[in-house]
């Protein structure tokens, strides 16, 4: 299997929200008891550009290298070796939150006991011919799943954590305004 990348085109998302309700049902996430899911969808206002409004859908950005899995002290973290997904054991989580201070987009969270808990993008599901939930369930195609080939082909030397960075600077920018 090749690397795998999770692909998101803010031009296609409506903001609809389907992919952050697959993910709370994938995960058994139930939101009236306050938890959060992986996956978020907000929006950025472009005062005087067009167009006005961008859409994103903000999870595990499945970095390589990937600082949560350098920042973990006791190796919960971990790259899939078929997929290269980041994925976690926590059954050793010291909960020190080392891996989310370490993360540049947040995307380590703390459950009710204490334990680290984050987006695996499916990796189950995609080792099992399976797109993840939240790529399923898109009904515009904003998110993808795709081979670090295919990536390369439609993107070029572009990387999705360069296009994360981006999107992180732009909500900063946004918020100091």
């Amino acid at each position: 299997m090749s690397k795998m990348i999770l692909d998101f085109d803010s031009g296609l998302c409506c903001a609809c929200g389907a992919c952050a309700v697959a993910c709370m049902d994938q995960n058994d996430y139930d939101p009236s008891a306050g938890t959060a899911p992986f996956r978020t969808v907000f929006e950025a206002e472009h005062p005087g550009a067009l167009p006005a409004f961008h859409h994103f859908s903000v999870a595990c950005m499945h970095c390589d290298p990937a600082p949560c899995v350098t920042g973990c002290p006791v190796g919960c973290l971990r790259k899939d070796p078929e997929t290269m997904l980041t994925v976690f054991d926590n059954r050793d989580c010291i909960g020190c939150h080392s891996c989310s201070m370490a993360c540049p987009f947040g995307a380590p969270s703390f459950n009710e006991a204490g334990k680290m808990v984050k987006c695996d993008g499916c990796c189950t599901r995609v080792k099992n011919g399976l797109q993840p939930a939240c790529v399923r369930i898109c009904p515009t195609g904003a998110l993808r799943m795709v081979t670090e080939e295919e990536y390369q082909a439609a993107h070029g030397s572009r990387s999705i954590t360069e296009q994360a960075r981006k999107i992180a600077k732009k909500q900063n920018d946004l918020s100091e305004s």
